[in-house]
């Protein structure tokens, strides 16, 4: 699979925009837990105040909060509190903290004068301890504190009445005084933070209403505040999501394009030792099915392989900074996936691999039957290719079933680890919260961030579903990609002589199939002049196709030379090598169209009249001329709606509209009648009279006027001359004439 990423490098900048934008998902997502815990913790439960640092106080509170603190913290709140008292206030300073204020017509505030977070989170720890004692001192505690003193006093010595037990306090020497704050502060501190900060935000909150402040619209205030920030950052994270989903499409899109297009390049430039290596329904599976399995795997990289780590680095980051104790119940959470996934993946891993190679085998038997169609109907062997196709289908459906089975069985056992976890922390954090070491909220965060870094693992998981199979595909691709030409042009490429135009000259040339043993050919020499027609003929399997196939480089001779207009085949560029030849091979091949872009498809710029042209040496006209609709008659996918003779017949005209130096003709008259034969022949003579006409034959009067008749056997030249002079000097040429004509007929030819 990583052998593919190199053909990702047009697309570096949209993967790099895309982890930016997962990267802000992953922010906007981690963070709405937190909105969450806030909404409980602050907005419900400390009813809109988020610390204990209050942003305004009665002079009287605060001088009371300043018995409790130290000259340290005395000195931080000091400078960090401004004295609205209505003296010393402007009347439109005095009116404008007044509407918020109502309680500054009666007595001096202090307002709170910094914004500074990490300063109000100092001023609000220093302040907690001293609003705890202060509530104590004006509540239950206070009233203990009094009866206290009240019993400590002389007898007969009386406190006026009303005094309230701080002023008490602030009038008892220092060292009593530190004394039974020492007590408050012993006892304070055996709590736990959270039930400090529970007291110091109801004092605040009830200094809030003695001021004169709604804060039950304050506590509405800051849930809807919360509320629509959470959903501004779900609709940014959703912005994300649609953006990263649709340059990843793209980017896989394109990725799918390029490998195409480079798998096409590649098999268009395979010779047929490659094309044999590779079936042709292995390279259909592997330009459609297998890039569509890759492209389909990169979507899911780009979208969910890279945002999983982040989402789960980014929520165990969280999940630590929440300080709840409870980071083990992820570490368990993790290592119950990840054997799951361990154990599932090792069942089904094996049966992964095979899912390929039995695509493969079904788009195999399929193409052969309904190539074959006809051939089974007649000899009525639909059953057993039914049966042939009914295993291949067979195993392809069991291995998938197996396959989705197991990845059934995943989804219930995650979600089951998920739930179990959910309860995990539910009663875990139960405890806390009745303890008072954490509150509903950061629970509820907790439980979010879990099921967060699950999710990512899950996510993670579910890509390992396809990427076994992707990683075959990949790999198979690759195959191809990868594939060492055994036909390539040269570096540096030479010109074809001028001077000679359609020469073909074979040198002792040699030539054996990739891996075999035997040679096909051996020591061929010959040479065909441009003006005149060299036919070869042989028995079957002689090695006919085999030796025309090396002049336009099919295949490349093991020894000796091709030679063509005086320079080595292999010394030139193949394009202009083909450029110079019209070749027509065994089985005619038409494609999809009309007949006129079927003739032309040689020569894209040849005209009408050259079309009409090529059809009337070829012999085609008659038919053409038949068909309703003429030369813009179309031709099906492989030419399977006209006849074999048809074909033959408009793939000798598509040779002749090219106009080239050199005709090969591959054993191409043989679905041709004896009067057509004859009279192609007769204008195809005519019609080339100034290039080189090569000529495969089966029938002896095919080849009975060629200028020289080459005949094999087993591979070798047995016989080299005309008609007449091979019936005279050769064996194997006269056998052949026999078998076809009588001798009456051979005299008379």
């Amino acid at each position: 699979m990583f052998k593919l990423i190199k053909y990702l490098k047009n697309s570096i900048f949209p993967v790099i925009l895309i982890v930016g934008l997962l990267v802000l998902q992953a922010a906007c997502d981690l963070s709405l837990p937190d909105y969450t815990s806030k909404i409980v913790n602050i907005g419900i439960q400390q009813g809109g105040v988020e610390n204990a640092a209050t942003k305004i106080i009665r002079k009287s509170k605060f001088d009371n909060l300043k018995l409790f603190m130290n000259e340290e913290d005395k000195k931080l709140i000091n400078d960090n509190y401004i004295l609205l008292d209505k003296k010393e206030l402007s009347s439109e300073e005095y009116e404008k903290y007044l509407k918020d204020y109502p309680k500054l017509e009666n007595e001096a505030l202090y307002k709170l004068n910094t914004k500074d977070k990490d300063l109000v989170a100092k001023i609000s720890n220093v302040m907690g301890k001293p609003m705890l004692m202060a509530s104590g001192i004006e509540g239950k505690e206070g009233q203990k504190i009094k009866a206290g003193i009240i019993k400590s006093l002389p007898k007969g010595a009386k406190l006026p009445e009303n005094t309230d037990t701080m002023t008490i306090l602030k009038s008892m020497p220092e060292k009593q005084f530190n004394g039974i704050k020492g007590k408050m502060d012993e006892k304070i501190s055996k709590m736990p933070d959270s039930i400090i900060t529970q007291g110091a935000v109801s004092y605040v909150r009830s200094e809030y209403k003695a001021i004169g402040i709604d804060t039950d619209s304050m506590q509405t205030k800051y849930i809807l505040t919360s509320g629509a920030l959470m959903l501004a950052v779900s609709l940014l994270s959703m912005v994300a999501t649609v953006i990263v989903g649709y340059i990843g499409a793209r980017v896989a899109a394109s990725l799918g394009r390029d490998l195409r297009g480079k798998v096409f390049a590649k098999v268009v430039g395979f010779s047929n030792a490659e094309l044999d290596k590779f079936s042709t329904a292995s390279l259909i599976t592997r330009s459609t099915n297998d890039i569509q399995q890759i492209q389909m795997l990169m979507v899911m990289i780009l979208r969910i392989v890279f945002y999983a780590p982040i989402l789960a680095i980014g929520g165990i980051i969280k999940v630590l900074n929440t300080q709840t104790s409870m980071a083990w119940i992820i570490a368990v959470a993790v290592m119950a996936i990840l054997s799951l996934v361990v154990v599932l993946f090792g069942v089904a891993m094996p049966r992964f691999k095979a899912l390929q190679k039995l695509v493969d085998k079904v788009n195999l038997v399929t193409r052969e039957i309904l190539t074959g169609m006809l051939v089974i109907r007649a000899f009525g062997t639909q059953k057993h290719e039914e049966k042939r196709f009914d295993k291949a289908n067979t195993d392809l459906t069991k291995t998938n079933l197996f396959v989705n089975r197991v990845m059934v069985i995943m989804m219930p056992m995650m979600m089951f680890i998920m739930n179990a976890v959910a309860i995990l922390i539910v009663w875990n954090g139960a405890h806390k919260i009745n303890d008072g070491t954490m509150q509903v909220g950061d629970m509820m965060a907790f439980i979010q961030y879990t099921m967060q870094i699950i999710m990512a693992f899950l996510l993670l998981t579910m890509i390992s579903i396809m990427l076994p199979r992707a990683t075959v595909a990949a790999a198979r691709v690759d195959e191809v990609l990868t594939t060492d030409l055994s036909i390539k042009d040269p570096n540096v490429a030479k010109e074809f002589n001028k001077d000679m135009k359609g020469f073909v000259e074979f040198k002792n040339v040699s030539f054996k199939y990739p891996d075999a043993e035997g040679y096909v050919l051996e020591d061929i020499s010959f040479t065909a002049k441009p003006g005149e027609t060299t036919a070869f003929i042989g028995s079957t399997g002689c090695g006919k196709s085999t030796l025309i196939n090396l002049i336009p480089r099919f295949f490349d001779v093991t020894n000796g030379k091709v030679m063509i207009d005086g320079v080595d085949v292999r010394e030139v560029n193949q394009h202009d090598l083909r450029r110079k030849i019209g070749y027509v091979p065994q089985k005619g091949v038409l494609f999809s169209g009309n007949i006129e872009s079927n003739i032309k498809y040689g020569n894209s710029e040849a005209s009408i009249e050259d079309v009409k042209k090529a059809a009337e040496i070829a012999q085609a006209t008659e038919f053409i001329s038949s068909k309703p609709e003429g030369f813009s008659t179309d031709i099906s996918q492989g030419g399977s709606n006209v006849s074999g003779g048809q074909k033959q017949r408009l793939s000798i005209a598509r040779a002749i509209a090219k106009n080239p130096d050199i005709y090969i003709f591959d054993d191409s008259f043989s679905a041709l009648d004896f009067k057509t034969d004859a009279a192609l022949r007769k204008a195809l003579k005519e019609g080339t009279a100034n290039s080189t006409v090569l000529i495969v034959a089966q029938r002896i009067s095919t080849i009975l006027n060629a200028d020289q008749i080459i005949v094999l056997d087993e591979g070798k030249i047995v016989g080299h001359g005309t008609h007449n002079e091979l019936l005279e000097n050769c064996e194997v040429y006269q056998q052949i004439a026999l078998s076809q004509l009588s001798k009456e007929e051979l005299s008379h030819e």
